[in-house]
């Protein structure tokens, strides 16, 4: 069983999405002072690209 584009891309957004998840926590319950807000804004970031990579999904 192959893997074709479209799996490809879901597999990425469940990637991006996961690590985005894990970076918003420890910018939230880690690391309390500036950097907290580094890593949330980098959580946020990869959400912005597992949505493009959502929406290329049957594109490519």
């Amino acid at each position: 069983m192959g893997m074709n584009k479209n799996t490809v891309l879901a597999w990425a957004t469940f990637i991006m999405i996961v690590v985005g998840l894990a970076l918003i926590g420890l910018g939230a319950f880690r690391y309390r002072d500036v950097s907290g807000y580094g890593f949330a804004a980098v959580g946020v970031g990869f959400f912005a690209i597992a949505w493009v990579f959502n929406a290329l999904k049957g594109r490519v």
